[in-house]
């Protein structure tokens, strides 16, 4: 039981700056989960060793200094800032997917539900900014989001006290070698996520087509059905798009691929980095035997540099057929 009295003694003597740290790095999106440290500081408060009140202004503080910082930061850089973190993160393409679709249904409540969701947490604060909501609804909804996360957390510790002396108990008395087991279980589990996702991204990079090539197809009277994979919220944002394009949603692939002839190439792009949406929506249209289907390279960001012919969405679209 030595292991444990260290450990607890530790959180005793630590308590504040440990969960405001674990916290922070947390929400910087390093992948070190607050989760058990605040259950750990709500059960020594059961047995007042740790004040809840303090442990929950820590917890709320660090939400907002680290979720302010990527707010400013999507803001001011926007699509830069979700690339980033497309670099230092193993699924982030899927969670910016996930989080456009939260924004979408749920507007600022997602800002909310976001913290509750490994991931979100990270993203939702930049692309709140990109977004356009003022600074000040932002830190409101984001300070209510991080009430509601730390205080369940630390009261879910405080209420299971009991039982959560009962595993530390049980993990002591296991022993480090099935500790040590677990971690390096965890450790190549990361690292296959992470050898899968770049050759997924191998495999796009090699299928995708560049804006000079579409231009090019597009001059010679070609006739290929471009698909606008990009969530409603930032068709909203933003409303151009590459002229003629269809504006479909991940959900809609399914009902609506038989719109599609297989004879003809379908190009889809997004906004967002590494082409991931459009990349998805390749692959469910691949499942369904279409061919001749290829993400953008860059996507619409791409398009509009080269002052190619956009659009305005809504818009009326002629039948694909």
């Amino acid at each position: 039981m030595g292991e444990l009295n260290e450990t607890s003694q530790f959180l005793i003597r630590h308590g504040l700056p440990v969960v405001f740290t674990v916290v922070f790095v947390e929400q910087m999106g390093l992948p070190i989960p607050a989760l058990p440290f605040l259950l750990a500081a709500g059960a020594l408060s059961a047995t007042g060793n740790f004040n809840l009140v303090q442990g929950l202004a820590a917890t709320v503080a660090a939400c907002l200094i680290a979720d302010g910082f990527w707010f400013y930061l999507g803001r001011t850089r926007g699509m830069q800032v979700l690339a980033f973190l497309c670099r230092i993160a193993l699924e982030p393409d899927a969670c910016v997917r996930q989080t456009q679709n939260v924004f979408t249904r749920y507007g600022m409540r997602g800002v909310v539900a976001a913290k509750f969701i490994p991931g979100m947490s990270t993203v939702a604060p930049p692309m709140a900014g990109m977004a356009g909501v003022p600074a000040g609804r932002f830190l409101l909804f984001d300070g209510f989001g991080a009430v509601l996360y730390g205080g369940a957390l630390l009261g879910l510790g405080y209420l299971f006290s009991d039982q959560i002396a009962q595993i530390r108990a049980a993990i002591v008395r296991i022993g480090g070698s099935a500790i040590s087991l677990m971690v390096v279980l965890i450790a190549l589990y990361v690292a296959y996520r992470y050898w899968h996702r770049r050759n997924s991204l191998r495999a796009l990079r090699m299928a995708r087509i560049t804006v000079e090539e579409l231009r090019r197809k597009l001059d010679a009277g070609e006739a290929p059905v471009i698909l606008d994979m990009r969530a409603r919220a930032e068709l909203e944002r933003d409303p151009t798009l590459i002229q003629g394009a269809i504006h479909l949603s991940l959900d809609e692939i399914e009902g609506r691929r038989n719109e599609f002839d297989h004879d003809r190439d379908i190009i889809v792009y997004c906004s967002c980095p590494n082409e991931a949406t459009a990349a998805k929506a390749a692959l469910l249209l691949k499942r369904h035997g279409f061919k001749r289907v290829r993400p953008l390279l860059g996507g619409i960001a791409a398009w509009r540099e080269g002052n190619h012919p956009t659009g305005t969405w809504p818009e009326p679209i002629a039948n694909p057929q």
